[in-house]
């Protein structure tokens, strides 16, 4: 699967590639990850991507003319089946169903936000918007890097233990969002630790009785 992210610090999206899973995932030809700078789109002898808000107000929106040039270059080199994701405040919430719908495309096209947001005809190019939660941080480049990481855990070949996504945390207990469950909780040595014990069924070495126990405390 390939990862591309249209950005003004591509650079801050490298480090992905010395990250643990992720970093293995793309030495492993697994997943590939690209970035496009968007100041190479830029306007005039400064590079220009964006302009004060028609109508006032704090901050500099994206150009519409600058980002859509971008996002048609990079659907016209895009692997066949791709989607292009613009991350901004008013997209839809950033799920676990979500994570494993886009593992379904050969490419997605990330276009990061920064500054106050987006010119809103900007809105008109993409295939869907998505945020990941009701909180600022400074630009899209860190949410995509959070989708990034949960997308590609549900690719074949990129954990290390197969078993490993059947026991994810978020894993899917009905059909619906409201049907995901977390996981379990976990122990490890020592047995006791300041009066608190390791549940006793864990000790049993019943597997039945463990799995049940488990599947009780999911939640």
């Amino acid at each position: 699967m390939k990862f591309t992210i249209i950005t003004l610090f591509p650079d801050f999206l490298q480090s992905l590639c010395d990250y643990s899973i992720i970093g293995r995932a793309i030495k492993n030809k697994k997943i590939s990850l690209k970035t496009i700078n968007l100041r190479d789109f830029g306007l005039g002898n400064y590079k220009q991507v964006d302009d004060k808000p028609y109508g006032g107000g704090a901050g500099m929106l994206f150009r519409v003319d600058v980002v859509s040039s971008v996002i048609k270059e990079a659907r016209q080199k895009a692997l066949k089946k791709n989607r292009v994701v613009l991350l901004c405040p008013s997209g839809e919430r950033f799920s676990h169903q979500k994570a494993v719908s886009l593992s379904k495309y050969d490419e997605i096209i990330f276009v990061c936000g920064h500054y106050e947001g987006f010119d809103q005809r900007i809105h008109d190019y993409v295939d869907e918007k998505i945020s990941i939660g009701d909180f600022v941080i400074s630009g899209g480049e860190l949410a995509a890097m959070t989708i990034i990481d949960a997308v590609s855990r549900q690719i074949d070949g990129v954990l290390g233990n197969p078993d490993s996504l059947e026991e994810e945390s978020f894993k899917n207990s009905g059909s619906s969002e409201k049907d995901v469950a977390t996981e379990y909780p976990q122990y490890t040595r020592p047995e006791e630790f300041e009066g608190k014990k390791v549940p006793e069924v864990l000790l049993s070495g019943d597997p039945k009785k463990i799995r049940k126990w488990q599947e009780t405390q999911e939640r």
